[in-house]
């Protein structure tokens, strides 16, 4: 699968109900995005998805990926399929550009967050234009040692791409605990709100 970002559906990020940040270096009074998934499934067009599309929201960005209608007709093998499938998405991207700008500037006004945007068509699945948002960390030397093993192995090309692919390593095989860690972070923070003022 080509995102990959969680998917939340609540529009829940890192830094809790529509990603205030607690100290973690986010930003600290960002709108809440909630309800981010019901927008956007009652403000794009009927004919876009077959279903509801899939929202990951976190602190700087809403990631929209909706599924296209199947494609008609027999395909000579997995390959010419696959072909099919790029074809349709990019049809698709070019088709609806003017109007997806358009909802994406609504989304920004209401979020305080830039939008991005994909599909997926059976097996293949395309983001287009995305953020990549740089993080500042620290890393002691044996931290430093395994990304710098990564680049001389070949897998990365930077230290910082080293990095990202570990991020997606640990996010691609911890799902099912990350999960319940934001599911834990969610209630905390439906505990703080009910709490007394001070």
């Amino acid at each position: 699968m080509g995102p990959r970002g969680h998917r939340w559906g609540q529009g829940r990020g890192w830094g809790g109900p529509g990603g205030r940040g607690r100290g973690r270096g986010g930003q600290a009074d960002l709108p809440s995005a909630d309800d981010a998934s019901a927008w956007f499934s009652g403000r794009l067009p009927d004919a876009w998805f077959t279903e509801s599309p899939v929202v990951v929201v976190d602190r700087e960005e809403i990631t929209v990926v909706g599924t296209l209608p199947p494609l008609d007709g027999e395909f000579a093998d997995d390959a010419a399929r696959a072909a099919a499938e790029s074809g349709r998405i990019s049809r698709f991207r070019e088709d609806t550009r003017e109007e997806r700008i358009e909802i994406a500037r609504q989304a920004e006004h209401r979020y305080g967050r830039k939008v991005a945007w994909g599909a997926k068509l059976g097996s293949t699945e395309e983001l287009f234009t995305t953020l990549s948002v740089p993080v500042m960390t620290r890393l002691r030397q044996e931290e430093r040692l395994v990304l710098d093993t990564l680049v001389d192995a070949g897998v990365a090309r930077s230290r910082s791409e080293a990095l990202a692919w570990a991020v997606r390593l640990v996010g691609e095989h911890a799902e099912e605990w990350l999960a319940e860690l934001r599911d834990a972070m969610s209630k905390v923070d439906d505990l703080r709100t009910k709490g007394p003022d001070l």
